[in-house]
């Protein structure tokens, strides 16, 4: 028998919009999770929406009860949580950063109708680049500001803490790591307060046998910054461990876990970066971002951030909001 929670949200609709490759892995995703009790896909093309909840449908007998169906945006008013996927797709040899312009066109569109709807819950954003993209949605959706987050560099952090995990033959869910910055290419590996179950990441390494750090660090942040390029180039899209990613992050909404995620969120201050929205770990709950986590960086990691907060303010500011 499941359990009561008085900290969970009561409600439990989610609207998820956009239904290419990661709208739909969320979607299937989430439904396979038990955290809904009913679920509204939309997408620009009808005929999409309702082919994708026919096809999730189907496996709720295998699941817990959810319903799911194609809607539109009056739909949204009473949902508890959006997860937003609508934009273009990353092509192989396109940065996330070159989506801005395609991908703000599209959320001008779609943020006055969420906003018109009257939605009160929390936003979402996972379309890239996520980090503008959340800024945006910050700006345009009318919504407090702690109801709306990035899925930033959850996924990034979770492949970090693969890789550890690979590097040192041990549980990944034992390693303590955070991406940071950016999800994209100017994001930071903040190595400086990276361990493996309260042991500093490097006494741990030479525990397991390995002792090029440097060498090691290098190469391990350069294969998480560049996994989502090898998969495109390979596959043509990336949409599992973003949808698990999405499906994490619900999850700590949902059930108010006050769980530290690094969602992108706006930055007011913090390592003296002002507004914009930045990959960050976070306490997620029920009513969104309580509040940043001030992680120990070092000076090198301190600047690194700041750049990268700087490159996507540049590029923001080419685009009119």
């Amino acid at each position: 028998m499941q359990k009561n929670c008085s900290n969970c949200k009561q409600g439990r609709k989610v609207v998820i919009i956009g239904c290419g490759f990661v709208g739909a892995a969320s979607a299937f995703a989430l439904m396979q999770s038990g955290l809904f009790s009913e679920m509204v896909l939309i997408d620009s093309e009808k005929s999409k929406a309702e082919g994708e909840a026919l096809d999730i449908s189907h496996g709720v007998p295998f699941a817990k009860p959810v319903k799911i169906y194609a809607g539109g945006y009056d739909d949204v008013n009473d949902a508890d949580l959006i997860v937003l996927t609508a934009g273009a797709n990353q092509k192989p040899g396109e940065t996330r950063l070159d989506l801005v312009k395609k991908n703000i066109s599209i959320f001008k569109v779609i943020l006055p109708q969420i906003k018109q709807s009257g939605f009160h819950g929390i936003l979402l954003v996972v379309a890239n680049p996520v980090d503008i993209l959340t800024t945006v949605a910050i700006k345009c959706s009318g919504l407090p500001e702690n109801h709306v987050l990035g899925s930033g560099t959850v996924l990034d952090t979770a492949r970090l803490k693969y890789e550890l995990g690979n590097h040192l033959n041990v549980d990944p869910r034992s390693v303590h790591a955070f991406i940071i910055g950016e999800h994209g290419d100017s994001e930071i590996a903040a190595w400086s307060s990276a361990n493996v179950s309260g042991i500093e990441l490097n006494k741990f390494c030479e525990m397991r046998g390995h002792f090029h750090h440097e060498e090691a660090m290098e190469k391990i942040a350069n294969d998480v910054k560049n996994s989502a390029y090898e998969i495109i180039e390979k596959k043509k899209a990336t949409y599992y461990g973003i949808a698990m990613s999405v499906k994490r992050i619900c999850e700590a909404i949902m059930r108010d876990e006050k769980s530290i995620l690094p969602i992108s969120w706006m930055m007011h201050g913090d390592y003296g970066i002002e507004g914009i929205s930045l990959s960050m770990p976070a306490i997620v709950g029920k009513d969104g971002v309580e509040t940043h986590v001030p992680i120990q960086l070092n000076e090198a990691e301190a600047q690194k951030l700041r750049q990268s907060a700087q490159t996507l303010k540049d590029i923001l500011s080419q685009n009119e909001i």
